[in-house]
């Protein structure tokens, strides 16, 4: 086992850093976690959270990125978080507990029915944010998730980085919403959920 180099960065979300452990983090689909209970289903994220200044953790496809509680300086927990990383990554652990059904990356459930008669806008709109939208937000330690169509309105929800930061909202409004317009006349608005 080389030594094994982690980096990190920053992310438009003081509160919240990116740890690249240079591997593979989940082959497919991304995960949050909001409360040390979530946290349960996996050891890395647990040890994560128990390092008792942390309150959320995020696995992307190649990263992790933690949110630090309010008033929590980086300079004390960053080491903390990289030691936890280490042993997870060195050790081999699973990142799931095998007896958990959350090991499986759960598919969002269905808030909105799509219209039938929306499936070719609806194809059009999920493939933009596939191509155009998750690798952007993946820059900055989160995802975005399709979760409806109607009545001209695109409902996305936000996670990991993104889900917290004041410039989400901005994000989705202006960078999102121009995009989706663009490309997609039907497209009105776009709200996240």
């Amino acid at each position: 086992m080389g030594l094994m180099l982690i980096e990190t960065e920053s992310t438009p979300n003081p509160a919240t850093l990116k740890f690249l452990p240079g591997q593979e983090v989940m082959a497919s689909g991304t995960r949050d976690f909001a409360t040390p209970e979530e946290a349960e289903a996996s050891p890395l994220a647990n040890a994560i959270f128990s390092t008792g200044d942390v309150e959320g953790v995020f696995f992307g496809r190649d990263f992790i990125s933690v949110t630090a509680a309010p008033g929590v300086e980086w300079t004390h927990l960053k080491p903390q978080i990289l030691s936890v990383l280490l042993d997870h990554f060195s050790s081999g652990a699973p990142l799931f507990n095998a007896a958990s059904a959350a090991a499986i990356g759960v598919p969002a459930p269905e808030d909105f029915e799509d219209d039938p008669e929306d499936a070719d806008v609806v194809e059009q709109i999920r493939d933009l944010i596939e191509t155009r939208v998750r690798p952007a937000v993946a820059q900055d330690g989160g995802d975005i998730v399709y979760r409806g169509f109607k009545a001209g309105t695109v409902y996305l929800a936000m996670h990991g980085a993104c889900s917290g930061c004041p410039s989400s909202a901005m994000t989705l409004k202006q960078g999102i919403e121009g995009l989706l317009k663009h490309y997609v006349p039907e497209v009105e608005a776009v709200e996240a959920v």
